[in-house]
């Protein structure tokens, strides 16, 4: 895999990329490139739009009728995004902010808002998460974008549950037991697939579960009990954990 450039500053585009295309940017992007970073013709930028890969552009036309990028190569090829899925009980808009951020770092392929007895939040403003989602990928060398789905309420979300799909269930009543160990056993017990294994991560509202939720879930298939251990961690605490453990076992960083 080529190295990363740490350096160069990133930009989220939805058009398609390729050598020797030119890239009008609208207004927001000119004034964060001309104002804030202050790049001029001739400076590079790299460029990605989750489905072909990063590339490096120059700047053209800088000025006050707005700039574009000439792109010249690309930098590194797209990677395949993991099938890791967040299913969590909406949070107020700063931790929620946060949540998705760290989802995005962590390698969360798609985001589901899913709504439960004791949760206090109902809406979430998915063009507010989307937004998120771009400046964590911008800023961190990511080529995918998570989908962030439409609130789901728990009882559908089950009814509707692929049991093909491992279920990670973080479970306030699960018995204190270390969580790698747990996980790897529940890799060991999974039956074998041709490709990744696909997990889903759950987190219910600082409220807890109701015990009928809490029976609906535990009947799923393949799906395994997880405690974070001895403390009471807030969601948004509690998401970049998880994930951090999941990754460790399941997924990309084994």
């Amino acid at each position: 895999m080529p190295a990363y450039d740490f350096r160069t500053p990133r930009l989220y585009l939805e058009a398609p990329l390729a050598a020797g295309t030119m890239l009008p940017l609208d207004r927001n992007q000119s004034n964060y490139l001309a104002n804030v970073l202050r790049r001029k013709n001739g400076d590079a930028v790299l460029v990605f739009n989750g489905r072909e890969g990063e590339w490096r552009t120059q700047v053209e036309g800088a000025g006050r009728k707005g700039m574009a990028l000439s792109v010249v190569e690309q930098t590194r090829p797209q990677t395949a995004p993991a099938d890791l899925h967040y299913l969590f009980a909406p949070l107020k808009q700063a931790r929620l902010d946060y949540l998705i951020q760290k989802a995005v770092e962590l390698g969360v392929s798609r985001l589901v808002p899913v709504l439960t007895r004791h949760g206090q939040v109902a809406r979430v403003n998915r063009d507010r998460a989307r937004a998120n989602a771009i400046e964590a990928a911008e800023q961190c060398g990511i080529l995918n974008l998570p989908e962030v789905a439409a609130p789901v309420a728990l009882p559908r979300l089950l009814a509707e549950w692929v049991p093909e799909r491992l279920m990670v269930f973080c479970d306030e009543e699960a018995p204190v037991a270390d969580p790698i160990a747990v996980l790897q056993e529940a890799r060991r017990s999974t039956p074998p697939l041709l490709g990744p294994l696909p997990v889903s991560v759950l987190i219910g509202p600082e409220g807890g579960f109701s015990e009928e939720e809490r029976s609906a879930l535990v009947k799923l298939p393949n799906l395994v009990r997880l405690s974070l251990g001895p403390r009471i961690l807030r969601a948004d605490t509690a998401a970049v954990a998880v994930l951090a453990l999941v990754q460790a076992t399941l997924g990309d960083w084994r």
